[in-house]
């Protein structure tokens, strides 16, 4: 018998770990080579990781919402032939093997050293010895925990505490990245209490809703949001569109909706003014090589999730359509994979989706700016012509803009808002497919 060890896959270049949120077998289960073993999370969104072999899930190495790295061993499977351990050892330099084994002798010496709390100048009892020594915890660090107990004395409740906010620290701080990840539960801790009736309801947030409430309270405490509104004609691409949906989905496969022809126009302004097309990191501001659009989809759930198409300036509008509607369908489905929403430069929100005219987005950090499309409506509008001014039906809808004031002013900020309108309003009626 073999076993082989199953490994968190790599799942995009920006992914480095991900969460186990539900085992899908258990061991002593028999598992086909690509039957999915366990269900992960990254980010906003769920995968599965497929067995590569077929026979026994013998080990699962981690549990529920075990926060996972990209290689780590996850589970081992028993198969039926040659060893597969023995057959990497072989491969494998006998002096790094050596060094590996002494490696390990070391840690485990060092783990296994007795604490010797006499050390201590505090008194400590054998409850809170036994804590520090399951927990780690040095004399250096009891020492100087500030105890609550007669004479300073450090308690039960104060270890633990201390434990809880030792091991919730980050290890690295990372630049951007923390403004991407916040932790939601420093939300929960500054909420104010709220009283319960006893016809009310309450409901935990799912691991998603969680996440978001994160990054929406964090992106409003990071950057200073201002926004630009402005209202489009957009009666030529509803022409446009009308005539030539059918044509399009007959020849291209694919069902011709707005949503394309509003990020190839934002996708040409954002080449008109890189300055949108940036983060923030510090006092430093990156300008982006790439134009990537995050299109935020909201889930069945009620939840929202926002794909990322890549080098969208260089789609045509075929391709956009084709962009739009392979990761609209796959949000909807689940079927997103973790880089499919890592990268975006800048995000476009159909508000209009649900009726609403305009909307103030907040930002997805660390993009600089947001535009929410409203509901496009039949108006009157005054119209234009060399015999005068006339009283016409336009179809017309408002772009709400929404950018971070600390590095975009007004003046950029309502003036790529502008040329997106410009882009949409002289869109060609008689354009070809």
């Amino acid at each position: 018998m073999a076993r082989f060890e199953l490994k968190l896959p790599k799942m995009g270049e920006s992914v480095a770990e991900a969460t186990i949120t539900n085992w899908l077998k258990q061991v002593g289960d028999k598992i086909e080579a690509d039957e999915a073993v366990l269900e992960i999370a990254t980010d906003k969104v769920d995968s599965e990781v497929p067995s590569e072999v077929s026979g026994t899930l013998v080990e699962q190495l981690f549990g529920k919402d075990d926060l996972v790295q990209v290689g780590q061993t996850i589970a081992i499977i028993e198969t039926e032939g040659g060893d597969l351990v023995s057959i990497v050892k072989e491969e494998v330099a006998p002096a790094a093997i050596a060094e590996v084994e002494k490696t390990v002798e070391v840690a485990k010496e060092s783990v296994a050293a007795p604490v010797d709390f006499s050390e201590s100048e505090k008194f400590l009892s054998p409850l809170v010895k036994n804590i520090a020594k399951e927990e780690g915890v040095s004399v250096s660090e009891l020492s100087a925990i500030s105890g609550t107990g007669k004479e300073g004395r450090v308690t039960k409740n104060d270890i633990l505490e201390y434990v809880k906010n030792r091991t919730s620290q980050p290890v690295v701080a990372a630049p951007i990245a923390a403004v991407q990840k916040p932790v939601a539960v420093s939300v929960a801790q500054k909420a104010a209490p709220v009283s319960v009736s006893g016809g009310d309801e309450i409901i935990e947030m799912d691991r998603m809703r969680k996440l978001i409430a994160g990054y929406m309270v964090a992106s409003v405490q990071t950057s200073a949001h201002v926004q630009s509104f402005i209202e489009v004609d957009v009666t030529n691409i509803v022409k446009w569109r009308e005539k030539n949906k059918n044509a399009f989905e007959k020849r291209e496969g694919e069902k011709l909706t707005y949503t394309p022809i509003f990020m190839e126009a934002v996708a040409k302004a954002l080449k008109d003014f890189p300055g949108m097309n940036i983060s923030v990191d510090g006092d430093f501001i990156i300008k982006k090589k790439n134009i990537n659009l995050g299109m935020a989809a909201s889930l069945p759930n009620g939840n929202l999730i926002v794909p990322v198409i890549k080098n969208a300036d260089q789609l045509n509008l075929v391709g956009m359509a084709k962009a739009v509607n392979d990761l609209g369908g796959r949000a909807k489905a689940g079927k997103l994979k973790p880089d499919d929403t890592q990268g975006g430069t800048y995000t476009v929100t159909n508000v209009g989706t649900f009726g609403s005219v305009f909307g103030t987005p907040i930002l997805n950090q660390p993009q600089v700016g947001i535009l929410a499309l409203g509901a496009i409506r039949k108006m009157p509008a005054v119209i234009e012509t060399p015999e005068g001014d006339f009283i016409g039906i336009r179809q017309k809808m408002f772009l709400s803009h929404s950018y971070d004031h600390r590095v975009v002013d007004g003046a950029l900020g309502g003036s790529f808002v502008k040329r997106v309108a410009e882009y949409l309003e002289a869109f060609d009626v008689n354009r070809d497919l």
